[in-house]
């Protein structure tokens, strides 16, 4: 499906550095769009960048500020932006009592306030044009609970109800919003903020506890679903938010 599904389209890659955001820039520059990635880690997004020829921008999406200059200048480097994918994200691994005002507040605010800002300044470019797509990164845990991950959890209902409520608001106006929601990946994410690092047999014991498919999915899996609800083929789907987790949300 990738070869010229995005031919000459405008992409922007929030969190592009690493994991599934990593694997969306790579899915892209394969499906011909042009990416412009954006992540605080410079490292790693030189890394993407020397890979795929996608072109870098170092910021954080929290600050709206950045939001709306990153996106009026690719806008202005290439006309238009047709597609932004919000995949930028960071846990913290604790209950309520473990969760200080700082966690809390930072991951808010690049879970939720960094896809409101990025989407904000998309959709005043999008709608004027009647045409363009976006793609959040929601997560299985914004849908269902889980232990020890509140704040994540919360962030990610949000970001879930935010997809829906922009889908509704421009469905008429040719502008679409729709949301993956992945569960277990094989991503740095993953094995992040916890007391002793897990080993492959640890995930494997997790993935067989846990998956009804009984493996953790890659995070190209989940970039193939990402280049399906941001292309044409997926014209008439805004509003959703779907499932990548090997079965976990059907149980």
């Amino acid at each position: 499906m990738r070869d010229g599904t995005l031919a000459g389209k405008v992409a922007v890659v929030t969190g592009g550095a690493s994991g599934m955001g990593a694997a969306t820039v790579r899915a892209f520059v394969e499906a011909g769009a042009l990416v412009t990635l954006l992540d605080r880690d410079e490292a790693g997004a030189a890394l993407v960048a020397d890979e795929t020829g996608a072109a870098v921008v170092v910021g954080d999406v929290s600050d709206p500020v950045f939001c709306d200059g990153t996106v009026d200048t690719v806008v202005s480097t290439h006309g238009c932006i047709d597609v932004l994918v919000n995949a930028a994200g960071v846990i913290h691994r604790a209950a309520a009592p473990g969760t200080g005002d700082d966690d809390w507040r930072r991951v808010m605010s690049v879970n939720v306030d960094g896809v409101f800002y990025m989407s904000r300044a998309a959709v005043r470019h999008m709608v004027p044009r009647g045409f363009g797509s976006i793609v959040n990164f929601g997560s299985i845990w914004g849908g269902i609970g889980a232990a020890g991950v509140l704040a994540y959890c919360a962030s990610k209902g949000a970001v879930h109800q935010m997809t829906r409520a922009m889908a509704l608001d421009h469905a008429d106006e040719g502008v679409r919003i729709n949301a993956v929601a992945p569960g277990h990946i094989d991503t740095p994410m993953l094995v992040s903020e916890r007391d002793r690092p897990p080993t492959a047999a640890d995930l494997d014991q997790l993935a067989e506890a846990t998956i009804p498919m009984k493996r953790l999915a890659q995070p190209d899996e989940v970039a193939g679903v990402v280049l399906f609800l941001a292309s044409d083929e997926a014209r008439y789907i805004t509003g959703a938010i779907l499932p990548v987790d090997g079965g976990i949300s059907a149980g």
